[in-house]
């Protein structure tokens, strides 16, 4: 008896969680009428209701078979990408057929209704919390780690310094101004924030993403429980290379770091483990070394050389375009890789959609627009040209060109 009960119980509960999954938007509706018939109803709120029943109706109708097709073909794109992986995996060659030729189906049917006046409740307004700008990474890191980042007396000092850090790990000057101008606009600063791209920006950020490469908190977080030795090493190699209390002050910055990496290696070594660490307080302290002269641009172009050393893992040999390696940042190092090994006859027949998910494909309105792998590129490469023409791109253009003159003269001319 006690196990019939229980399993009773079970189902129901079963069958009220799959209810509540399989009519949400209805339940939704009906609560909004509900609300509404609280009081008797006008006639002109009727006639609106009536109107607003309709064009739902309608809506429901068109959306249904659209959404039947959508489906199927996200579950194609996400079959296919499974099948380029373990044949890459086993060292076969990826065909024309291994991808999905066609493109997501449109909705061409009517927009859903937006609901009459005296249907819509007036929703409490909730305090959020806004994404940290620089004013906070700076507090934080003061806070926690009694560390206040040496700021560059100028821009141009801070990208001669980017700079040296790209060329010292064959980053090439195509590479990294054709990146820095498209990730920041062909004018940006070393402290430039995502949504605060003019300087002096009240606006709230839109994330916290920072500097030449718009690196995310979680990102440098990563960068350092993956490569803190690399930057250790070199901090080490300042402190020793400075004099009276340049020397000190390297040796104290080199047992902050330590610190920070320190703090980033808690937990599993993963992105989502990166990602909690980023959203505490201590997290976003960390952030602020992008904004070091010294350990900053270090941080900025090992998330390039981490996607070059990546490609090149996945079996190629050449030297990226600038395009290329942006296009494995915006998809994402694994998706990236599998426009950038494409050959060249088959980037006009091959979708965009095959390396996104639905949500990111559909609030992306540069894939969509540009829907097929060879018109991306393309586009990406026109906005570069036009940044580079802009003050900003010509400063770290000239920057990489004094640090390729002075490396050859110490190097005798070689």
């Amino acid at each position: 008896m006690r196990l019939q009960f229980i399993t009773r119980r079970l189902a129901l509960c079963l069958l009220l969680v799959m209810s509540s999954l399989a009519f949400p938007a209805c339940a939704k509706e009906h609560k909004a009428e509900q609300s509404a018939a609280d009081r008797p109803l006008t006639p002109q709120e009727k006639k609106e209701l009536a109107t607003y029943r309709a064009k739902l109706a309608a809506y429901k109708k068109a959306r249904k078979p659209y959404e039947k097709k959508a489906s199927a073909y996200w579950r194609r794109i996400v079959s296919k990408r499974k099948h380029r992986r373990k044949k890459r995996a086993r060292g076969h060659t990826i065909k024309l057929t291994d991808y999905v030729l066609d493109q997501p189906p449109e909705y061409s049917g009517p927009p859903k209704p937006v609901q009459p006046p005296f249907m819509r409740k007036k929703k409490k307004k909730k305090h959020r919390r806004g994404i940290p700008v620089v004013a906070d990474f700076l507090r934080y890191s003061k806070k926690y780690f009694k560390f206040k980042p040496d700021m560059p007396k100028s821009e141009i000092e801070f990208k001669r310094a980017y700079a040296w850090a790209a060329l010292s790990v064959g980053i090439s000057r195509e590479q990294a101004v054709r990146i820095y101008g498209f990730e920041s606009s062909g004018n940006g600063h070393y402290n430039v924030q995502a949504g605060r791209e003019k300087p002096g920006s009240k606006r709230p950020a839109i994330s916290t993403a920072l500097g030449y490469n718009q690196l995310l908190a979680t990102n440098t977080l990563s960068l350092l429980a993956n490569h803190g030795k690399v930057f250790l090493r070199a901090v080490d190699q300042m402190a020793k290379q400075a004099k009276g209390r340049d020397r000190q002050r390297m040796k104290e910055k080199y047992a902050k770091l330590k610190q920070m990496i320190a703090f980033s290696r808690r937990g599993r070594n993963n992105w989502y483990a990166h990602a909690r660490l980023a959203r505490t307080s201590k997290g976003r302290g960390v952030h602020a070394l992008n904004l070091d002269v010294d350990i900053g641009p270090m941080l900025q172009v090992q998330k390039l050389l981490n996607s070059i050393h990546f490609a090149r893992r996945g079996g190629n040999s050449r030297e990226l375009a600038a395009a290329e390696l942006e296009v494995m940042n915006l998809m994402g190092d694994g998706s990236g890789l599998d426009v950038v090994l494409m050959p060249h006859r088959m980037r006009d027949k091959v979708p965009t959609a095959n390396f996104f998910q639905r949500r990111g494909y559909e609030r992306n309105p540069i894939v969509i627009r540009n829907n097929v792998v060879s018109s991306l590129l393309t586009a990406m490469n026109r906005v570069m040209d036009k940044q580079m023409t802009l003050p900003g791109a010509k400063d770290m253009a000239a920057a990489f060109n004094a640090a390729i003159a002075a490396r050859a003269e110490k190097n005798g001319g070689r």
